[in-house]
């Protein structure tokens, strides 16, 4: 079973640009409004914040992810091929998130994908939901973002 840190938790927001309370205002949950957020720009920042607090039993109770981290990611074409960018995505972090857990044996915090792009935000999510059934055989470890959670803006 996967550990659970018993430092003080905190909340994470990824996005390039945006601040929690924009987040708020297109997706109407009061998450954004009501939280302490802590604000990582890009995939260095996310990871360096997580490993960080780490290091003082720390772990995010929630994490709020967008997808497109840097300008370069705003490219209006039918298909595009991330793998020729510099900057990594929201979803390079899921990853990242993912071997975090699995390296560190403990639970996937509960998270939020504030994301406008609808291919990235589905990408992030079935990741992370096939993650936590894995790792949890579909039990959840988190009340909030289980399976059989009662919050749907919680995943």
């Amino acid at each position: 079973m996967p550990e659970k840190l018993t430092g003080p938790s905190y909340y994470l927001f990824l996005d390039d640009y945006r601040i929690p309370s924009d987040a708020y205002y297109y997706t109407g949950n009061y998450l954004y409004m009501d939280k302490p957020w802590i604000i990582a720009h890009k995939y260095d920042d996310f990871t360096e914040i997580i490993t960080e607090k780490y290091l003082e039993d720390q772990l995010p109770v929630l994490i709020s992810f967008d997808h497109d981290l840097a300008h370069e990611h705003y490219k209006n074409t039918e298909t595009i091929d991330y793998s020729e960018f510099k900057e990594k995505t929201g979803y390079d972090c899921a990853k990242w998130l993912v071997d975090f857990c699995i390296d560190k044996n403990v639970s996937l915090p509960d998270y939020l994908v504030h994301s406008m792009n609808p291919v990235g935000k589905a990408n992030i999510i079935s990741l992370l939901k096939s993650f936590k059934c894995e790792y949890c055989g579909g039990e959840g470890y988190h009340k909030m973002s289980c399976v059989k959670s009662k919050n749907p803006d919680l995943y």
